[in-house]
């Protein structure tokens, strides 16, 4: 037994995404033989454990098939870190930067964030995307006045390409505009994520300085297909300041940061954080509490992007289809301004040094 045989044996194991095998992709290293066992290390995408698990039956088997049955093969599973070779990151390579817009639960406003930060790029004259990845609940199409719109195909280079629609200078494709309004999309785990798999790999987005993604809340499997095919620049996690919402923000925050995942967190966003009355608008009134995330982002060493007032004309925005964003020398378009502003000197930062700052401006 050699390590030419062992070689020859995994050229049979394929990378599923790339269709090619693990041998030509590089992704084995440390191959060791000795009498009657072997043993090797191979870098994979996901970090589903049903993915490694698959992987290591298959490099077992094609061992043993080789150079005998009664061989031992131990094979070591490793996840690539976000930022893993060009070649395993094709799927939106025309993006230059990669935002997920996250939120460890539901109800804190996650939707309106991602929507108000793809719009406030667009408005600053950068070319932007957005996927509504939040299958189960897709809100972009009434956010971006889009409802009852659908996309049609284009010819790209011989192949069949969904064109996104346009709103307001950004690029939206969401489940939502394959659906009826009032269609409930009941789908186990696997078809949701081959459902997000098509809206990244079936779309010509051509070239883009910001890529959004909507994410569902929690955490779970679209979350794992996301970070197995797209080369996520960070991750804006959304979050009230009350304590239930923030002890699933950790979660949220944790998730990005395990190691199997390794995504950069570029901050947290506080939604609600306060009321002021027309009448009274110098009066702040912390409804679901007070500096629950400034505290939850020390504590988890990252940044605070900012603090979103509970305003209704927030709300209103979103129900008619034109973010807050774009409003007029208001409270609300400038706290937005200034979490684009934070999370954009967020990436620069990192890109440049790779260690993230505390120094950010809030509006209060």
């Amino acid at each position: 037994m050699t390590e030419a045989q062992v070689v020859e044996a995994l050229k049979g194991v394929m990378e599923p995404e790339l269709k090619k095998d693990i041998i030509s992709l590089g992704l084995v290293e440390n191959i060791q033989v000795a009498d009657k066992k072997v043993a090797f290390t191979v870098s994979i995408g996901s970090p589903a454990m049903n993915v490694k698990k698959r992987f290591e039956e298959a490099c077992i088997f094609n061992v043993q098939r080789a150079v005998g049955i009664d061989t031992e093969v131990e094979v070591t599973i490793k996840t690539l870190p976000a930022d893993r070779s060009p070649e395993l990151r094709k799927v939106l390579n025309g993006a230059k930067n990669i935002i997920a817009v996250a939120s460890g639960k539901g109800g804190v406003g996650k939707s309106t964030v991602a929507v108000n930060i793809a719009t406030g790029l667009a408005k600053k004259g950068f070319k932007v995307g957005f996927i509504d990845a939040d299958i189960y609940g897709p809100s972009a199409p009434i956010m971006f006045d889009l409802e009852g719109s659908k996309p049609v195909l284009q010819d790209i280079d011989g192949e069949k390409k969904i064109k996104p629609l346009e709103s307001y200078g950004v690029k939206v494709l969401s489940i939502g505009f394959f659906a009826d309004t009032s269609q409930a999309i009941v789908w186990r785990g696997p078809m949701a994520s081959k459902a997000v798999n098509q809206m990244i790999k079936d779309v010509h987005w051509g070239e883009l300085d910001y890529m959004v993604l909507d994410l569902p809340p929690g955490t779970g499997d679209i979350h794992l297909t996301l970070v197995q095919n797209i080369p996520i620049t960070g991750a804006v996690v959304v979050s009230t300041p009350q304590t239930v919402a923030l002890a699933d923000c950790a979660k949220g925050v944790g998730m990005f940061q395990m190691e199997a995942i390794n995504v950069p967190v570029l901050g947290i966003v506080e939604n609600m954080s306060y009321f002021s009355p027309a009448e009274l608008p110098n009066n702040k009134y912390y409804i679901f509490g007070e500096g629950g995330a400034k505290k939850m982002a020390q504590e988890l060493n990252v940044p605070l992007l900012g603090e979103i007032p509970l305003v209704q004309s927030i709300r209103e925005a979103g129900d008619v289809g034109r973010p807050a964003v774009l409003q007029e020398n208001t409270v609300s378009a400038q706290v937005m301004d200034n979490i684009i502003d934070n999370m954009i000197e967020q990436i620069k930062v990192r890109n440049e040094s790779k260690e993230p700052t505390k120094t950010v401006k809030i509006n209060r």
